[in-house]
């Protein structure tokens, strides 16, 4: 059972982040300000959903959130400054981006880099308790699938019409065979056996 927010003295936007665990790409991140009466049976963590539940919340969210933003840290920048650094900084660009300024940012995960001069809480899989993160990362994750959609078409071997990035077998083994598209991100290792596998 999720629940409608976190805190109620201020007005809170709920962050996450989708790709982080991609071979390609970039990393998306969006932020949600929900109305405080916002309940939907639906929603809930968009690893834990179908594509086309995916697709029909996002359309819902943008029409009833109060402020929603989306950003993206592409593959040159998370080889740059690493993908944890990355995800943070797409997190603060979408804050960054919204119509309504935040007074608490709710983040999903252990770990933040704090926006300044907002409060923030991180919640351990908060997209599977919290409305705001689990419709940021709806978000994040949809339009992120749309980005690599446009990308699978340049560079159909790499399975990213299915995979989106993710590190499947049959992705790691088309870079082993064909080398790496220029969306890769080459700090990652793709014959790591450690590399968890997403089928």
């Amino acid at each position: 059972m999720l629940l409608p927010y976190f805190q109620l003295e201020f007005v809170e936007a709920g962050c996450d982040e989708a790709g982080r665990g991609c071979l390609a790409g970039p990393v998306f991140a969006a932020a949600v300000i929900l109305p405080r009466d916002f309940h939907h049976d639906v929603l809930n963590d968009s690893k834990q959903l179908c594509e086309k539940d995916r697709y029909d919340l996002r359309v819902h969210i943008e029409k009833e959130a109060l402020a929603f933003a989306v950003s993206q840290v592409d593959h040159d920048e998370i080889d740059r400054i690493n993908i944890l650094k990355a995800s943070f900084l797409a997190m603060h660009l979408a804050v960054e981006k919204l119509n309504i300024r935040p007074e608490f940012i709710l983040v999903d995960g252990n770990r933040f880099t704090p926006y300044p001069n907002i409060p923030h809480e991180c919640i351990i899989k908060g997209d599977g308790k919290y409305f705001s993160i689990a419709a940021a990362s709806i978000l994040a994750k949809t339009y992120r699938d749309d980005f690599m959609m446009k990308l699978a078409d340049e560079h159909p071997i790499y399975g990213w019409h299915t995979n989106k990035g993710y590190p499947t077998i049959q992705h790691r083994e088309a870079v082993i065979n064909y080398g790496f598209s220029p969306y890769h991100r080459r700090t990652f290792r793709v014959s790591d056996p450690q590399l968890e596998l997403f089928e």
